[in-house]
C-alpha cells in the first residue's frame, strides 16, 4: 500500500519510523520544518530509509493562516506529482497535524488517518473532521478535554479506533536504569521555545531554584546537539528529568526516570502514568516550588524500588490497526 507519512513532530518521526522501513520504497514523506526534525531525517541512515519527501512550514506565529494555506498548496502540488511519477498514493498517515489531510481528500486519497494523543489540539482536531476516514486515540483519551472531538467524529461516521497504550510505547524500549543517584544529581532540562499551538496556555517558566546543585544537562527545544536518535536512551542515563515538554516528560518516566513535568497541560496519558504509579512529578503555576522540589529530589531515590507495569504490546497493536506490516 503506496502512503504518505506527515513527519510533524521529532517524537512522531520516532514513532513512525518502523513503519516507514517497513512499507513500500514508493511510500513519500512530509516532514515539518523544524530542527530536530531535520537532525533526524538528516542522520536517518540505517533508521529511517530515504524517500521522497516534501519539507513543509509550521503555522505559528502572526502568518500562521497565511502559512496554513501555502502548506496545504505546496503538499497538494507534491502529492499530485508524486501520483503522476509513481502511481497512486492509497493511505496518508498524520499525527497530531490535519492540514495534510484537507489536501488528501480533494486528491481522493482513500485511507486518510488522524492520530492523536493530545485532546487539546482542537483546531487539528476541527480540521480533520472533514478529511479524515479514521481516527486512532488511546484507550485513556480523555473526552471532557477535547471539545466534543469524539462525538463530532461519530456523527460524521468517521472510524475511531483505541490504542491501549502511549505512544511513546510504540518506539521507546525500557532502559537499564543507574541504581544509585549520584552525589550531585544528573539532571536533563528541557525547555521549549513557547511558539506551539496550545503552548500559551500550558507554559510555566521552570524556577531557578529547580536548577541548582544539579549536575545539568541541557536539552532544549532546537538546542539538543547529541545524536537525535539516541535522545532518548540519553535521558535514560541521568538520575532524572525536569521538563516543560509533556511528551518529553512522557517518554522519559516510560524509560523508568523520575521525572518533573513543569507545565499546567493536562493529558490523559499523564493521568494513566501517575495511576500506574510511573515516577512523574508536577510542577503547576501557582504550587509551591520549594514543596514539589523536596518531593522531586526525594524520588530520585525511587529507582532502585520502582516496579513499573508491563507495557503492552502497543508496537504491534499500532500496525495491525493503521494495516503495517511490522519489521525490526
Amino acid at each position: 500500500m503506496r502512503t504518505c507519512w506527515v513527519l510533524d513532530h521529532p517524537a512522531h518521526v520516532r514513532l513512525l519510523a518502523p513503519f516507514v522501513r517497513s512499507g513500500s520504497t514508493s511510500d513519500v514523506l512530509i516532514a515539518t520544518d523544524r530542527k530536530e526534525v531535520h537532525q533526524l531525517l538528516d542522520a536517518s541512515e540505517g533508521v529511517l530509509p530515504k524517500r521522497q519527501h516534501l519539507w513543509v512550514q509550521r503555522p505559528i506565529g502572526s502568518k500562521r493562516v497565511r502559512i496554513a494555506w501555502k502548506r496545504m498548496r505546496s503538499v497538494r502540488s507534491f502529492l499530485k506529482k508524486a501520483q503522476r511519477s509513481g502511481g497512486p498514493i492509497e493511505r496518508i498517515v498524520c499525527i497530531g497535524s490535519s492540514l495534510e489531510l484537507r489536501a488528501a481528500k480533494r486528491l481522493r486519497i482513500a485511507k486518510r488517518w488522524y492520530i492523536s494523543d493530545t485532546e487539546v489540539n482542537h483546531l487539528a482536531h476541527r480540521l480533520a473532521i472533514g478529511a479524515a476516514t479514521d481516527v486512532l486515540i488511546p484507550t485513556h483519551w480523555d473526552a471532557s478535554l477535547d471539545g466534543g472531538l469524539l462525538e463530532k467524529f461519530r456523527k460524521k461516521r468517521i472510524i475511531i479506533h483505541r490504542l491501549d497504550g502511549l505512544h511513546g510505547m510504540v518506539h521507546l524500549r525500557p532502559q537499564l536504569r543507574p541504581k544509585s543517584v549520584s552525589s550531585i544529581p544528573k539532571i536533563a532540562v528541557r525547555r521549549l521555545i513557547g511558539n506551539g499551538v496550545h503552548d500559551s496556555d500550558e507554559m510555566v517558566p521552570i524556577p531557578d531554584s529547580f536548577l541548582q546543585g544539579i549536575d545539568l544537562t541541557v536539552a532544549d527545544e532546537g538546542r539538543y546537539e547529541g545524536d537525535a536518535w539516541e535522545f532518548p536512551a540519553t535521558l535514560s542515563m541521568h538520575d532524572g528529568v525536569i521538563s516543560q515538554s509533556v511528551t518529553v516528560a512522557s517518554e522519559a518516566v516510560l524509560m523508568g526516570v523520575p521525572t518533573l513535568l513543569v507545565s499546567d497541560a493536562e493529558r490523559g496519558f499523564l493521568n494513566r502514568l501517575v495511576a500506574e504509579g510511573y515516577p512523574l512529578f508536577r510542577y503547576r503555576s501557582g504550587d509551591d516550588p520549594e514543596e514539589i522540589q523536596a518531593q522531586f529530589l526525594s524520588g530520585l531515590h525511587l529507582t532502585e524500588v520502582l516496579d513499573p507495569p508491563e507495557w503492552p504490546n502497543v508496537r504491534q497493536q499500532f500496525a495491525e490497526i493503521i494495516g503495517s506490516e511490522l519489521i525490526d
